[in-house]
């Protein structure tokens, strides 16, 4: 049995602005990275075998911070092309024991095209609380010149079949630092949510969401918390 343990990243800067920001790349908050830091301390005794992040800095920072907590090894980025995939080849023997990070664009948060850099308090003052809760939490409405949930799934879940549900099959354990729409398109797909379920989900900054891998199955243990699980994936 293996778990797939799915993290949105610690509050960023923008998320502390009340800023949409989509595919900016803010960095964390000190209280983003004090969030990754306390799911690094639930997952401390956790050994994962491969980490999937977006290409975001916030994503990386989060599951860094997270690992920086771990018992169990290293968390190392792998470059997958250029000279820094060339000359970040690890060679002595005393270097090999760490968990290989790759980093993905399908993951990445969902395109709010010219919504970004908008304050949501603003946005909703110009285009209405319904329109732009729809914008945020429908399945198939995107706002101006972005992607909507379902767009954002095209890429997602593609990604979730051919990269990290293999390397679940093969009994590793995966961890994987995202944003809260590109995992609210996987937890659709992986719960089987309707249109109108998904409308209420959100997922929540730094708590760990764990699956367990079984019989080619993904099951909900919950969210880790300090507390023990708490199942509720709904809100």
């Amino acid at each position: 049995m293996a778990l797939l343990v799915l993290v949105r990243h610690g509050e960023s800067l923008w998320n502390r602005l009340n800023i949409f920001t989509g595919w900016v790349d803010i960095p964390l908050s000190e209280n983003g990275i004090r969030e990754a830091l306390k799911a690094g301390d639930l997952l401390k005794d956790y050994k994962f075998d491969v980490i999937f992040t977006s290409e975001l800095v916030r994503a990386i920072q989060t599951a860094m911070l997270i690992m920086s907590r771990n018992k169990h090894g290293v968390a190392k980025i792998e470059h997958e092309n250029g000279k820094m995939k060339e000359w970040g080849t690890v060679y002595g023997e005393h270097g090999r024991n760490y968990i290989p990070v790759y980093k993905a664009w399908q993951l990445n948060e969902r395109y709010y095209g010219k919504l970004q850099g908008w304050n949501k308090d603003y946005a909703r003052k110009v285009y209405g609380d319904e329109q732009v809760l729809l914008w945020r939490r429908s399945y198939d409405i995107a706002p101006p010149g972005g992607e909507s949930l379902k767009d954002t799934a095209k890429r997602t879940i593609p990604y979730l079949k051919e990269r990290i549900i293999p390397e679940l099959e093969k009994g590793k354990n995966v961890l994987v630092s995202a944003h809260g729409n590109s995992l609210r398109s996987v937890v659709m797909h992986i719960e089987n949510l309707t249109k109108e379920e998904v409308l209420r989900l959100n997922i929540p900054t730094g708590i760990p969401l764990i699956y367990e891998y079984k019989n080619r199955k993904l099951i909900r243990k919950g969210y880790l918390t300090e507390r023990g699980f708490i199942n509720k994936l709904i809100e």
